[in-house]
């Protein structure tokens, strides 16, 4: 008996760096998004155009195209932002590049960059 589950534990301690290398690759291949976070982070900002400005009420005016990482549509929408400081360097009328978050059902912009 002791020959046998010494044989069951050292198999075991050998095929399980195996178990473990399928199981992440079968991670990646169902979660792709999960091995490209570079790419993904890119991929986040979507393109608008800036239609209205409320630096008082730290909100934005932004007819955006399609937001990929909120499966949304393009549309023009009302966002508020994380940051006020982010408003001082946009005006209607300039197209920008943005990240929003859906934060407890409140879009937020997170990051804001005019186009050159």
């Amino acid at each position: 008996m002791k020959f046998t589950l010494s044989t069951l534990l050292f198999c075991m301690t050998l095929i399980a760096p195996a178990i473990a290398q399928q199981a992440a690759d079968d991670h990646a291949a169902h979660h792709p998004a999960a091995t490209t976070t570079a790419t993904t982070a890119a991929a986040d900002l979507a393109d608008a155009e800036v239609r209205k400005v409320d630096k008082d009420a730290a909100k934005v005016t932004l007819k955006h195209g399609e937001i990929k990482s909120l499966d949304m549509p393009p549309m023009t929408m009302v966002f508020s932002v994380r940051d006020k400081a982010m408003l001082d360097s946009v005006k209607a009328g300039d197209k920008v590049r943005f990240r929003v978050v859906n934060d407890a059902g409140k879009y937020t912009v997170t990051e804001l960059q005019v186009v050159r």
